[in-house]
């Protein structure tokens, strides 16, 4: 009988760890919720570096988590405006500021961003055989999107570098092929 109740325990136990176990729920990652499209008002989504604009009834996914971050996380670098006009919208939630094309920086996705705590931290991105540090000062947001504070644009997937011009010349990707490129990417 003692036999029986430890190896009950343990059998409790394990499935305890692995339904609760924070690494493994990161991994996963699933989708929190979603978001119902709306048509934006007329010239009100900014397509400029061929961004998407929400589709009118269309519901998109949402998340609160990213990937795990390693020495080698696997990302999509998107192509992002941090200038005033740009397509990221308004200015950059680090700072308040905005930034210069011709300056590598990013927006990681919702969990990555960890509520600010990367803020002006660099991290550095591979991709096309070559590297490039380059300093956290936004959010792509992973839980809100078609409004006008995103501009009416969808929610970022939970694993997005969004990137200004100056990162994907540092990687020396011609600029026919701007716009999605799969990456590693690791905190500096």
């Amino acid at each position: 009988m003692k036999i029986f109740n430890l190896r009950a325990s343990l059998i409790l136990l394990v499935i305890f760890l692995v339904t609760h176990s924070p690494e493994i729920e990161a991994q996963s990652c699933k989708p929190s919720g979603k978001i119902k499209g709306i048509k934006p008002p007329p010239g009100q989504c900014n397509k400029e570096n061929d961004s998407d604009c929400c589709v009118q009834g269309k519901f998109y996914p949402t998340f609160k988590c990213s990937p795990s971050v390693s020495s080698n996380t696997k990302a999509t670098l998107t192509l992002n405006s941090f200038q005033k006009g740009g397509d990221g919208g308004g200015p950059s939630e680090c700072d308040n500021q905005y930034h210069s094309d011709d300056t590598p920086v990013v927006a990681l996705s919702t969990g990555w961003y960890s509520g600010g705590g990367r803020c002006h931290n660099h991290i550095v991105i591979n991709g096309n055989g070559r590297s490039v540090r380059a300093m956290v000062v936004d959010e792509c947001d992973s839980t809100m999107g078609c409004d006008e504070d995103h501009d009416y644009q969808p929610p970022c997937a939970n694993n997005i570098v969004d990137a200004s011009k100056a990162v994907w010349k540092a990687l020396g990707v011609s600029e026919d092929n701007w716009g999605d490129l799969d990456i590693t990417w690791t905190d500096a």
